[in-house]
């Protein structure tokens, strides 16, 4: 078995662009055994009334790390300065490579915009080990219809009970999104030496037999393998489980490297314009 060694409540919330009403529920200042798991944001759910132009959070860069949404309700659109875009819809997920470094940008579809309507999801930011944190940018889409669904379970990334999941990566990594009703429950393999956690978006669960709720982040010891989740009301939880990246992590803002040196000079990349330019007509919109 895999023990919970804490919980954590999520902290109070705030705003990134004025599309994304967001509670950090990780980050690696504070959770730092959850490597290869650097940050997870939960925004809403949130209802969004109609409007003329697309709320969101525009231009902005990152490198050294991916970062993976997942949406459970509402329409995100994305583009970025590799090339690369995209619109997802609920039970879609974006997986975007930052790498060596990108300028993007994130905003309500334009179909949403229209329409208004509840407004949902995760973000999760995956870490990058040292020889690929230069890697090209890269962008997967993978829709819901693509990810498999077993006893509840949607396998994003790695496996279970041997079905995998549509995602790439560099490390070994396994997603779940577990969705179960009221009374349900399922086992885990999370792999004796990986981190592990869960994250409850709604409803309430038991791990273990210990009880986690909406907004509650669990963590687990890496030793020991099999967790048994339990649903005590209709629940989804999203599991994070991976191989520890033994690596010193240097991180500010929108950069994630391994030493400050390494963040001075994504500074100094990016105010040069080596991450990518915003195009010549929105500058001028």
């Amino acid at each position: 078995m895999k023990n919970v060694l804490r919980i954590y409540r999520k902290p109070e919330g705030h705003w990134v662009g004025d599309g994304f009403p967001v509670h950090t529920v990780l980050d690696y200042q504070r959770q730092p055994e959850l490597s290869p798991f650097l940050l997870l944001d939960h925004f809403g759910p949130a209802e969004f009334g109609p409007a003329e132009k697309p709320r969101g959070v525009g231009w902005h860069p990152h490198r050294g790390f991916e970062t993976v949404t997942v949406l459970l309700e509402g329409e995100v659109e994305h583009e970025d300065t590799a090339g690369n875009g995209g619109r997802i819809g609920p039970g879609d997920i974006q997986w975007m490579t930052a790498g060596a470094g990108l300028l993007h940008k994130e905003f309500h579809s334009e179909a949403m915009t229209r329409s208004g309507g509840r407004f949902h999801g995760l973000q999760l930011w995956v870490n990058l080990p040292a020889k690929f944190k230069m890697t090209p940018p890269r962008y997967q889409t993978l829709t819901a219809r693509n990810i498999p669904l077993i006893d509840g379970v949607r396998v994003i990334a790695g496996e279970f009970r041997g079905v995998k999941g549509p995602a790439q990566t560099f490390t070994p990594i396994n997603l779940l999104l577990v969705t179960l009703k009221a009374g349900k429950g399922v086992e885990l393999d999370l792999r004796d030496g990986y981190s592990a956690a869960l994250y409850v978006p709604e409803g309430k669960i038991a791990v273990n037999g210990e009880a986690v709720d909406a907004g509650e982040l669990a963590v687990f010891d890496r030793k020991g393998d099999r967790a048994r989740i339990t649903a005590e009301t209709d629940a989804i939880a999203f599991v994070m489980n991976g191989a520890p990246i033994d690596e010193p992590v240097a991180g500010y803002g929108p950069f994630v490297m391994n030493t400050p040196k390494e963040i001075q000079q994504a500074f100094a990349d990016f105010h040069a314009g080596r991450l990518g330019t915003i195009p010549t007509q929105e500058k001028t919109s």
